[in-house]
Formats: structure tokens, sequence, C-alpha cells
């Protein structure tokens, strides 16, 4: 695999039981590309290794006046630098690919797992978490598995050498084969303290990106409430954390250099010593102290790859654990033992109504259903299991999986329940692009563009973003910002509203759609939904009046469970506890009966100031922490 093979047709199956694990089969799965890196490796390092060999031979010609032996050195020392610059240049590029290609491995690996959780992923690892692991994780990673390849060619070379120098001058070759081998493990006692030391450092860094993440995320409203400084100090705090962190791991690492320095000049002013010693006794020649001097100072080098190697397991261990982790994460279908999307088979694209045995939620098909709950996490729960993004497994094989026409959602392979059902969440995300981009979605292709933005009353959004963008003179064409920070509350939400109407699933799950635009835009909404779903199933989970009214059922959900079913205006006037939630009646006033005729008025819905960017309060991880303060 080359650089500009990417991506991989398929990333394979990892084994995620561990971290090291992990990092074996990646490099299994490397492995034509680690054994070209050990070739040019051995290439690179025999040569360098040659060297004082050459050397030798051309000093020993010189001292015995051989000009045939010292045009041979010239010659050999010619080639030795030759294979060197060709092996290192090779080895280079070959030691790069393998970097890349197992990064984009491991991170295409991340993008499957995070796609087949949704939205089930940040409720069961922290979103610091994830952004950690696919970006410096990733990296640890796949330097780990291109050094394994260098330092096996490095290992490979002083066995070689220390061969040589044995045969070619005993005396000194005894020292140097007794001597590396506690160069290199000198430093393995300081190892488990630098790797302890560098999980701090990089679980503190994963706090302060979850933090950055919020604080920018919240921004608006931070500002509104006067909390901007508040979290300000708190990520001044956390960055010095990281800091103090990363400057005890360095501490730690600059000893182990340090002794990776030091020893090997303590051994070679041993060689020196003893090598002068033995050459003024008459056992050696000048050629062979110098051959044997030149291949200790030359071992340095490939000694330094023990340190490499050392260094990256210590980083991408941990950094395997977490990755592992993070893959080894199933729907919560897959875990409860149901066929998972690569092994089910698939029965076709089922139709018919939806239901869901956990809470006894008929939606018919072709009908508008909507549903009220007084408890929004239960609402939202709901959605997931809708669209088979339940996220705990027991929940799954206690109640069983919804059913679509029958057939059990959980037993599609994954793509094919999502093309049947798609679940529009509270917050959903719009990426920076155009418009154009941001609606070239899978879709039947039965809605076009224009009529999903017309159903979401997305005109005012239009204008804004053409006159926010300059030289866009067709709306499609205008540019979105990161997450649309640049919209209000409401606007974000109507264009999302509009993709999810453009993709015209069989089954549309939406979770509070209006809840941020006011109630003229609301009830345009409910007519544009319903007019343009005709046919289709639609799922609402909203307690808006304007909306409510314009279903052709309502569902009231209580305790968990569906307790009564009709129209809007039948359960106003026969459910107190229906009436409770829509009309917002205090319990007293529930217990009393209301009024039936106030609770009907179809102007509750208004929300005022709801344009002000109510979802931004989605990324506000702290706002707890501010009214504590204050």
């Amino acid at each position: 695999m080359q650089i500009q093979d990417l991506p991989y047709p398929d990333p394979g199956v990892p084994d995620v039981r561990s971290g090291p694990r992990f990092l074996r089969w990646l490099f299994r799965n490397q492995l034509p590309g680690q054994l070209k890196s050990l070739a040019w490796g051995l290439l690179h390092f025999a040569s360098v290794a040659s060297l004082p060999f050459c050397v030798g031979i051309g000093v020993q010609a010189a001292v015995d006046r051989s000009g045939s032996r010292l045009a041979l050195a010239g010659g050999l020392l010619a080639l030795a630098c030759a294979g060197n610059a060709v092996g290192d240049t090779f080895l280079h590029r070959a030691a790069v690919t393998n970097w890349i290609t197992a990064a984009a491995r491991v991170q295409q690996l991340l993008a499957r797992r995070t796609a087949t959780l949704g939205a089930a992923l940040t409720r069961r690892v922290a979103a610091g978490e994830v952004v950690a692991v696919s970006t410096g994780d990733v990296e640890k990673i796949g330097w780990f598995v291109e050094a394994l390849s260098r330092f096996t060619a490095a290992v490979v070379t002083i066995v070689l050498v220390c061969a040589g120098l044995l045969v070619y001058q005993p005396a000194l070759g005894v020292v140097v084969v007794v001597g590396l081998p506690l160069l290199a493990l000198a430093v393995l006692p300081l190892l488990p303290h630098a790797t302890r030391r560098a999980d701090v450092q990089r679980e503190k860094a994963g706090r302060a990106t979850e933090l950055a993440s919020d604080t920018v995320a919240g921004l608006r409203v931070l500002r509104g409430i006067g909390g901007e400084e508040l979290f300000l100090d708190r990520y001044r705090r956390a960055s010095q954390e990281v800091r103090h962190a990363a400057v005890r791991s360095a501490r730690m690492w600059s000893l182990i250099a340090a002794i990776q320095v030091l020893l090997p000049g303590i051994m070679l002013i041993t060689v020196v010593c003893y090598g002068a010693h033995l050459a003024r006794q008459g056992r050696i020649a000048v050629g062979e102290l110098v051959t044997v001097y030149s291949s200790v100072m030359l071992l340095a080098y490939p000694l330094r790859h023990f340190e490499e190697i050392a260094m990256a397991y210590s980083f991408s261990r941990p950094s395997a654990e977490r990755a592992a982790r993070v893959l080894s994460l199933e729907r919560a279908a897959d875990a409860a033992g149901t066929p998972g999307p690569e092994t089910a088979a698939s029965p076709g694209r089922p139709s018919g109504d939806l239901y869901d045995p956990a809470t006894g939620l008929l939606a018919p098909a072709g009908r508008l259903t909507a549903v009220v709950c007084g408890d929004p996490d239960a609402a939202g729960r709901l959605a997931e299991r809708l669209g088979g993004h339940a996220v705990h497994a027991p929940d799954t094989a206690r109640n069983g999986s919804v059913l679509l026409g029958g057939v059990p959602l959980d037993e599609l392979p994954l793509d094919s329940a999502r093309d049947c059902v798609l679940v529009q969440d509270k917050d959903p995300v719009l990426l920076s692009g155009t418009l154009r981009e941001l609606l070239d979605v899978p879709a039947s292709g039965a809605v076009g563009a224009r009529e999903a933005l017309d159903a979401a009353q997305c005109g005012d959004v239009l204008a804004a973003l053409v006159q926010g963008s300059l030289g866009a003179a067709d709306p499609m064409d205008a540019q979105l910002t990161e997450r649309g920070r640049s919209l209000s509350g409401g606007q974000r939400q109507r264009l999302s509203l509009a993709r999810s109407l453009v993709t015209d699933p069989e089954v549309l799950v939406l979770d509070e759609p209006t809840s941020a635009v006011d109630s003229h835009t609301e009830a345009r909404i409910a007519d544009g939904v319903r007019d343009l779903r005709t046919g289709r199933t639609t799922v609402v989970f909203t307690s808006s009046p304007l909306l409510l009214d314009r279903a052709d059922q309502v569902a009231f959900l209580h305790g968990g469970t569906v307790v009564a079913v009709g129209g809007h205006r039948e359960l106003v006037r026969t459910e107190p506890r229906y009436r409770a939630v829509v009309t917002r009646e205090t319990e007293t006033g529930a217990e009393t009966g209301g009024t039936a005729g106030d609770a009907t008025g179809l102007g509750t819905g208004d929300r005022t100031g709801a344009e002000t960017g109510a979802d931004d309060l989605s990324g506000l991880g702290g706002l707890v922490e501010i009214e504590e303060t204050a």
C-alpha cells in the first residue's frame, strides 16, 4: 500500500482485545511495507557499519605502504558511501509510508466505528477522549509501527558488527560484545516511570481539550451570562497542569537520552584505553585499533534506535489501549447477541408500520404521528430506539428490537436500517461548506433541495447566507461556517430539517424539530412537513400544540409506556396528564381539569427569543459550576 492508494478499500477487522494485540495486528497488516523498510534499513546500517573496516584497511595500508590495498580501501569506502546514501534515502521513504499508511488504517477504523455507533459514542466515551484518540494517539501508533522495522535492522546490524569484531580482533571484540547489551538495557528501569508520566500528561491534555471544546461551543451563551472569564480561568489552570506534566515527562526522557550518550562514551573510552595498551604491547596493529574504535563510535548510531523504540512503545501502548477501547464498542444490538452489520443477511428493504414493543408506540405507515412525553430524556432515548441506535444492550435484549413492517431493525444490516429510518436529534450538526454540499446527502431523489428548503421555511436563511457570502449570487453556493455558527439557533434548526427532508427516508423521526423557532414559522413548518411527507411515515417528538394539531394521530407516553392515543384536541379534553404537558399547567391545574378551551389555543407554542441561539447550550458542559459559583 502506497500513500497515493489511500484510503484502504477495507481496513480489516482489528484485534481489540488489548493494546499490544492491536499493535501486533496492525504490524501484520503492514507486513509488506515493514519488510521493504527492513531491507533498506539493512542496506543503510550495513553501509554505515562497514565504514570503519574500510578506514582500518586504508590506515593499515598506509602504514605498510601498500598502494594496492590503499586503492582497495578507497573503492570499498566509495561503495559503502553509495550504499549509505541509497539505503538512507529509500529507508526514509519506506518509513514515512509505513507511518502514514498505519495511521490512515487506524483513522479509517475509528471513522467506521464512529459511524456505526452514531450519537451513542459520546455517551460511552468522553468527547475529548475521542478527539485525542483520532489525532495524537493515531500518530503515536503509526510511529511505533514504522519504527519497529528500523529497530530490527539496527539489531541485526549490531549483531553482525559484534560478530565481525570478535573474528577481526577478539581481544577488543569481547569488550564490545559484553558492553553493548549493558548499554541497550541500561534505560529499561527508567521506562515505567517515563511511561506513567507520559500517561498523566496525555490524560490532562485530553481533559483540557474537552474543556476547550465545551467553552468554544458555548461561547455565545457564556458571554451572555458573564461566565466567559470563569471558563477562561478554568482552561488556564488546565493548560498549566498540562504544561507541568509535559515538563515532568520531558525531564525523564532527557535523563534517558543523557544515559544513552554517557554510557557509549564510557565504553568508547574503555575501548581506546585498552586498545592503546594492546597496541603498545604489539598485540594489535594500528589499523585494527582504528577499525575497532571507529566501529564502537558508529555503533552509537544504531544504538539510538533502542531508545527510540522504547519511547515509541511507551507512548504507543497506552494509545493503542485507548484506540482498542473505542474500536471495541459495539451497538447495543450487536452486544446483545443479534446479528451485526457484517453478519446479518439482508431480508430486503422493509416497509410498513413502525412499532416499539418496549413502549407500545405504533406509528402507522404513511401517516404523521406526534409523540408527547413529559420527560425529554426519555423522549430522546425512544427516538434512538426507533432509529436502531439504542445505547444500552440490556434494554434491547429485555424489550426487543423496534419493528418496521414486522422486521426487527436490529436484524438488518446497519446501512439498510439507516436507509429505512432517519433520526434527527435535538442538536443536529451543520458541517462547513456550501449549502449545496450540505444538502448533497444520500437521498431517494423524490424530494428536491428547493422543495425541502421551502417546507422548512428557510427563505430568510437563504437571504442571510447570500448576504454573508461574497460573490454568491445563488444561495446554494453560499458558504456555511463551522457548525453554522454564523446563523441563529432557529436558522440552523431549519437547515437541518431541510437536510433531513431531502433524504426522504421511509421513516423520518424528528426530535423537537421546531424548539428554536417562533410560533408563526412553526405553524408554516408544520404544514410544509405534513404536505411534503404525504404517504411517508413521520414521527415527531414535540409538545407544541401547533405541530400536535396537524398530526394524524398523537401518542402520549407516561411512565415509559403509551397510555393514550388520539387526536390532539380529543386528548386535551379527555387526558389531564396530556393537557398538563402540552399547556405547561401546574399539578394543581391538571388535577382541577384546567380550561379545555384555553388548552386548545394554538398560540401557546410561541418561544420568545428562541432565535438567539438556544441550542448553543448543548456544548456548555460546566454551566452548573457557574450557577454554583454565583
